[in-house]
């Protein structure tokens, strides 16, 4: 399992929907996912310590798992099912409990971008490993994927490391 963070949540330029940047706790590695706007929101509203006057549904979901006298050590991506849940929900909960996040390799080496620090672009041999771990994709595939590629071409990445720097004192 791999250690990840929330980098961000992100907008779509083309299609306006929202998508959960995590990255490596190690190294410049990236994994986004598209999530649903009411996820995105239960997420930002977490790490941006904004206090809503009712609790959210996650915030309910941590409420129950304390009132059992049980406790969450970690959340999981991966296709495991101890718990089944759609990623962005147990997004939702880690933050809200400060529980790790792991990404299981298998994702990570199929989804996994890995970007050059100093420049933002991605590495070359990680392209590489993408294509030789890629099969041919039929037109129907295709046709399903290309919101994710739209979103891919118009993702500037480079901008991650800009805006941490704002962050720092």
């Amino acid at each position: 399992m791999i250690e990840m963070t929330i980098d961000s949540i992100r907008i779509s330029v083309t299609n306006s929907q929202r998508v959960v940047i995590l990255k490596e706790k190690s190294r410049e590695c990236y994994l986004s996912m598209w999530i649903g706007t009411a996820e995105a929101d239960a997420i930002a509203i977490k790490l941006q310590g904004v206090l809503v006057p009712r609790p959210l549904t996650h915030d309910l979901l941590c409420s129950v798992i304390d009132a059992l006298g049980a406790a969450v050590d970690h959340v999981i991506i991966d296709k495991m099912l101890e718990v089944d849940s759609r990623p962005s929900d147990a997004l939702a909960l880690a933050v809200r409990i400060s529980a790790p996040i792991y990404v299981g390799e298998s994702i990570m080496e199929k989804a996994g971008i890995l970007l050059d620090r100093e420049t933002g672009n991605v590495i070359p041999q990680a392209l590489k490993a993408i294509e030789d771990n890629t099969k041919p994709v039929d037109e129907a595939e295709l046709k399903k994927l290309s919101a994710f590629k739209d979103f891919v071409q118009n993702l500037n990445l480079g901008d991650l490391e800009k805006d941490k720097k704002k962050e720092d004192p």
